[in-house]
């Protein structure tokens, strides 16, 4: 249920914060400025309803699928779901400082083109994006962890969603403790954490399968100091990548993903803003 609050709730606020920077732009822009409102919203019903498609779509072709093929599905899914996260964290790390000016550049063309055909595709495809994101994050985290009942993951899907207005409140109010930076350099660690867990789900599902071997299982039991069965535990596993009886080939996998995600994230610098 934790998984499914915070992811909910750091996508909302992504797809908050695009769709404020639009209708902040267009709101104080003036009389011409206003008339792309009415494309604005259009555009961000256009996405929510693509997601919701997504997700129709991703229960109904599993639901088609039976034995090895619905296995091989899931697998898929879970893996493509930590791909995802971290793609997401590398997009946002080399592009979340200028983001709000590319937009704004964007909006200036289109104001003096009289083109509000282009705001309604950056909402719709900006809402789109975090929302389609958002289902195949929540169907890896399901099949990642079965505990949690479908009421208990919307009851924490709807308290991520207000759980994001309010933080993009106070995001919106500055200060030097709720920043946009500090934000998504805090959530970005535990999204790449997040990633991990979901790509070990995937790996031991292989190895359940004898697609890939174990090597050696288990390489040590740490279930006196904190048992993955538990409900803390499965917390923490899912969130972190936590095994208490890993078999060698997790460990592997694990240590060559963060091996990967650091060096990916020295690329990933930060566009310089150049100077006016």
């Amino acid at each position: 249920m934790g998984q499914v609050l915070f992811i909910v709730w750091r996508e909302s606020v992504e797809a908050l914060l695009v769709v404020g920077i639009l209708h902040a732009w267009l709101k104080n822009g003036g009389d011409a400025a206003r008339r792309g409102l009415p494309y604005l919203w259009s555009g961000v019903g256009v996405g929510v309803l693509g997601a919701i498609g997504l997700g129709a779509a991703l229960l109904g072709f599993s639901e088609l699928l039976s034995g090895d093929a619905q296995d091989y599905f899931q697998i898929v899914m879970v893996i493509l779901a930590a791909i995802l996260i971290v793609q997401m964290v590398f997009w946002m790390r080399k592009h979340g400082r200028t983001l709000k000016r590319e937009m704004e550049t964007s909006l200036s063309a289109n104001l003096q083109s009289a083109n509000w055909w282009g705001v309604f595709a950056l909402a719709a495809l900006a809402i789109a994006r975090e929302g389609s994101e958002t289902v195949i994050f929540l169907y890896g985290l399901g099949l990642a962890d079965k505990g949690d009942s479908a009421g208990a993951m919307v009851l924490a899907a709807a308290l991520g969603f207000a759980l994001a207005f309010l933080t993009f409140y106070l995001l919106q109010l500055g200060g030097k403790i709720f920043s946009w930076r500090r934000f998504f350099q805090v959530t970005e660690i535990i999204l790449l954490f997040l990633a991990a867990g979901l790509l070990l789900t995937g790996i031991e599902r292989l190895m359940s399968l004898d697609i890939i071997p174990t090597l050696v299982d288990p390489v040590w039991d740490s279930s006196r100091l904190l048992d993955d069965t538990t409900s803390f535990g499965n917390l923490v596993s899912t969130l972190t990548g936590y095994r208490a009886q890993p078999a060698l080939m997790s460990l592997l996998v694990y240590v060559a993903y963060w091996v990967c995600v650091l060096l990916f994230l020295k690329r990933a610098r930060p566009q310089p803003i150049p100077a006016k």
